[in-house]
């Protein structure tokens, strides 16, 4: 039966079925042909989708949203280019430090690379770098807008399997950090190989006049982290304190928001919302059969009867995501994925939160590994390139990105060291 639900779902993916409604279809397939009561499949989805924690899901996409089309990136990359544009490399160090910035309010891959790619991709190729270049550069940074917190990937991660969303977020700082820096670095030397053109050095005068106008919507991770480990509000309850902070600053002091803009801006959280939580639901049902079935069980004991140990499941298991990433979604893969592996970490001895972030690493590469890498479409729509044309850029970063994967992953310590303080 486990192989007839993979089989129903890949044939439905093949013909381009939603994700959502593939995987629900395939297990309903299964259950109706086991004789197994579906009136409680139903009650289990509902009642999986009624979490106060996911709540916190719309609520960062909402903020994030309303930044975005309030002038927030506009107003980030002023202030950077001012700061830092002068500097070999200056632009691309721009564009990496904007994403890390705005992946700190949005929560989200896609919005960070659309915010910032849309203002940075034009001004990059104007100052003399490759569009290809460009174009990779910002697919790849735009990932962190899932590993820096709040993390849309690490919110589902916590509600899935029960773990702390807040230490979550704390664990992903530091690796967002390194990745960024990692990026940065490689940023600094490439400019100077290339000789690529740099920015007239800003007047201080200007620094601070562009600082002025950004820091309001800067604030905005501050206010976030310092209301959850400040023990004020819940991730969910500092979703909301975002969404209203957002929309005062949107409103009142970029006034970059009018009454035309809000049908449009709650439509797109609606949009995005109910995508995931119809994958949520659908992965509720697939992971009823998983249980009905003992799927996890038999994974675990045919893992401890094959006598692997802690860094040959972690390969496996980075192998596997890599490859489900070409083809599925992120939110699909924590969902599909979490009920077959989360039970046997203990017995690997594998901190969840560590395995959390090597899981979101893989979920960032996947968000750039064709044919489905979601940031290759928005890049690409937004430099008007195909498709092929950006995966020609985004090639080198896929190769930086899996060596920091493998940092991560035998040094656990870079994700738990602020929790253990």
């Amino acid at each position: 039966m486990s192989w007839l639900v993979f089989g129903i779902f890949i044939f439905f993916l093949l013909f381009r079925v939603p994700i959502a409604f593939s995987l629900a279809v395939a297990s309903l397939i299964v259950f109706y042909l086991q004789d197994f009561n579906l009136i409680t499949v139903t009650q289990k989805m509902f009642s999986g989708i009624d979490s106060t924690t996911l709540m916190a899901i719309p609520g960062f996409i909402f903020a994030g949203i309303i930044m975005t089309k309030g002038g927030i990136s506009k107003y980030l990359i002023e202030a950077l280019r001012a700061w830092v544009g002068h500097i070999s490399g200056g632009m691309a160090v721009v564009t990496i430090l904007a994403c890390m910035i705005f992946a700190a309010i949005s929560g989200s891959s896609p919005a960070t690379a659309a915010a910032i790619g849309s203002i940075m991709i034009p001004a990059m190729v104007e100052a003399g770098y490759s569009k290809r270049y460009s174009m990779g550069l910002v697919a790849a940074a735009g990932t962190l807008g899932i590993l820096i917190p709040p993390s849309l990937s690490l919110i589902l991660y916590g509600a899935v399997t029960n773990t702390s969303i807040g230490d979550l977020f704390i664990a992903g700082v530091i690796p967002g950090i390194i990745l960024g820096g990692v990026l940065i670095t490689i940023a600094i030397l490439y400019a100077k190989k290339n000789n690529f053109g740099r920015l007239e050095k800003a007047s201080w005068n200007a620094r601070w006049k562009t600082s002025r106008k950004a820091v309001w919507g800067a604030l905005l991770p501050f206010i976030i982290f310092y209301s959850i480990y400040g023990g004020i509000a819940t991730p969910t309850e500092s979703s909301v304190i975002a969404s209203v902070y957002a929309i005062l600053i949107a409103v009142f002091v970029y006034r970059e928001i009018s009454w035309a803009d809000v049908k449009p801006i709650l439509t797109e959280t609606v949009q995005l919302t109910s995508m995931i939580f119809m994958i949520i639901a659908a992965a509720i049902i697939f992971g009823l059969f998983l249980t009905n079935n003992q799927i996890p069980q038999e994974i675990a004991n045919w893992i401890v009867e094959s006598n692997f140990n802690k860094w040959t499941f972690l390969i496996l298991v980075n192998i596997l995501l890599f490859i489900l990433g070409t083809f599925l979604e992120g939110v699909a893969i924590i969902l599909i994925t979490m009920p077959l592996f989360f039970p046997i970490l203990a017995q690997m001895g594998i901190n969840p939160i560590h395995f959390a972030i090597i899981v979101t690493i893989n979920l960032e590469l996947a968000m750039i590994t064709p044919p489905v890498g979601l940031n290759l479409f928005v890049v690409g729509g937004i430099a008007k390139e195909p498709l092929e044309e950006v995966i020609r850029g985004i090639v080198p970063f896929i190769f930086i990105m899996i060596l920091v994967l493998a940092l991560i992953v035998v040094w656990p310590d870079l994700s738990l060291f602020l929790i253990d303080r």
